[in-house]
């Protein structure tokens, strides 16, 4: 394995550990493009927190949407994440649309505008975590398309939700809403209640309704579990860590602006370990 798989090992590590995880139950040989796949998505997914302003992070993403299309700005070897995801697109054949539309997705991270509504913010999963999903199953199955884009859109949308209502405290703390405002209006929640950090009732109506909707996209993969081919479950395996997030939101007392939704990482690693073993199994009740 090259020093660019190397650097993108490392990197899925430092800042993705639950994805680094589950790739140890991938396949040994086709482990290094998953990484490097899983290492393209922290690079595009972090670049708010590594700007000071949109511009350089619009930037930043252009960089990525220009190499994805092969446009000319530089070679891909001063980028080592650039160079292993470049070998593992040639090597899987990896389609380059849902990887450009991920980077495109990701413009709407550097501003403060909000989310329209729920179908927008399913969308926005879809064209991030779901794809992530899918692309990784390709990887898995050697560049052949194993059947899996229906649950990898239910399993994306589930496990982006979970992760953007136990990111609400980061995320209101800087002013920015992933929440939509059809589910805000809904149960009369004002914004600026959220960014002052205020745990409302109206608040944790919306949140509940929102959880509701994870739980659809969760019932709806259980449906079709059994269509998961066994050596591609891996790229699956992170959805089975939302039903445990979903439960310690629920807890009674939980201020969801004050107090992260956290768990061990023992623990969060036992059930990934857990879901991995159990034939059939992907997410937990």
């Amino acid at each position: 394995m090259s020093s660019d798989f190397d650097h993108a090992r490392d990197l899925v590590y430092e800042t993705d550990r639950d994805r680094y995880l589950t790739a140890l139950f991938a396949d040994a040989e086709d482990r290094p493009g998953l990484l490097a796949l899983y290492a393209f998505n922290a690079e595009i997914s972090r670049v708010r927190d590594m700007v000071s302003d949109p511009l350089p992070g619009e930037v930043r993403l252009q960089w990525w949407r220009d190499y994805l299309e092969g446009v000319e700005h530089g070679t891909a070897s001063a980028n080592p994440v650039a160079a292993a995801l470049g070998e593992t697109i040639e090597r899987y054949r990896l389609p380059g649309e849902p990887l450009i539309a991920m980077t495109e997705a990701r413009i709407f991270d550097l501003y403060d505008d909000p989310m329209p509504n729920l179908n927008d913010l399913e969308g926005y999963a879809g064209e991030t975590s779901s794809a992530l999903i899918q692309l990784g199953s390709l990887i898995l199955n050697r560049g052949e398309d194993p059947g899996t884009a229906a649950i990898a859109g239910h399993a994306g949308v589930a496990y982006a939700l979970a992760g953007l209502m136990r990111s609400l405290p980061w995320h209101a703390a800087r002013g920015q809403m992933y929440l939509p405002t059809d589910l805000l209006d809904r149960h009369g929640v004002d914004p600026q209640t959220v960014f002052r950090g205020e745990a409302t009732n109206e608040l944790r109506s919306a949140l509940a309704e929102l959880r509701s909707h994870v739980r659809h996209h969760l019932e709806r993969v259980r449906q079709q579990v059994g269509d998961i081919p066994p050596h591609v479950a891996p790229a699956f395996l992170p959805v089975a860590l939302v039903e445990p997030f979903l439960k310690r939101m629920e807890k009674p007392g939980h201020d969801p602006l004050r107090e992260p939704v956290r768990m061990s990482q023992l623990r969060r690693q036992w059930i990934l370990w857990r879901a991995a073993r159990k034939s059939g199994a992907v997410i937990s009740r």
